[in-house]
């Protein structure tokens, strides 16, 4: 019937695990969250096979995490994804990072006492705001509510609210209309 969605039938993962989830969660058995008990969860999510998550994470409502992102950074780094998001496949958030300055070795097998300067840090994708395909983001960026970066862009700092970026690194190319999009979201009670 034209309109109706059929529930998916695929393996999910257990969501007990997490700190928090919400309801209308859908998160494939094949992620990888590496601290489920930082990671908090809304409502109305999809999390695709193969994204993999070593940061914690507060993830809002109606957000779509599309197959094979990669969120790194350990536990002492964090993403925040708001409402209304979508990151499609392939994209790679780096949310800590070692700085490869000859500090140390760069790898995280060696003791502590041995290792590089790490930046920890948060990557934020605000609210209404879209990351495309192979998208590149660095530590402590802020993705402006409804900015758009658009496929394999890189993302050393923050964006503007409601502009689109391409790019390497990224650079805004135009403003992108928002009134319908906040009208939605008014409608659904946000």
């Amino acid at each position: 019937m034209a309109g109706t969605v059929q529930p998916l039938q695929s393996a999910q993962y257990d969501t007990t695990l997490l700190q928090s989830c919400g309801e209308d969660v859908f998160i494939s058995a094949n992620v990888e969250i590496r601290r489920p008990h930082l990671v908090r969860v809304g409502s109305h999510v999809a999390i695709d096979s193969g994204v993999y998550l070593t940061t914690a994470a507060e993830i809002g409502d109606y957000i779509h995490l599309s197959p094979y992102l990669t969120v790194i950074g350990g536990a002492q780094s964090k993403l925040v994804v708001e409402d209304f998001v979508t990151i499609a496949a392939g994209s790679r958030l780096i949310c800590g990072s070692d700085r490869f300055m000859g500090d140390g070795f760069t790898s995280v097998t060696v003791p502590d006492e041995y290792r590089d300067t790490v930046d920890f840090g948060t990557i934020r994708c605000s609210r209404f705001s879209g990351i495309g395909t192979n998208v590149v983001i660095m530590p402590n960026v802020t993705i402006g509510e409804g900015s758009v970066i658009g496929a394999c862009s890189l993302v050393t700092k923050d964006t503007e609210p409601w502009t689109v970026y391409v790019g390497v690194p990224a650079r805004p190319v135009k403003v992108r209309p928002r009134e319908k999009m906040l009208e939605y979201a008014k409608q659904l009670g946000y």
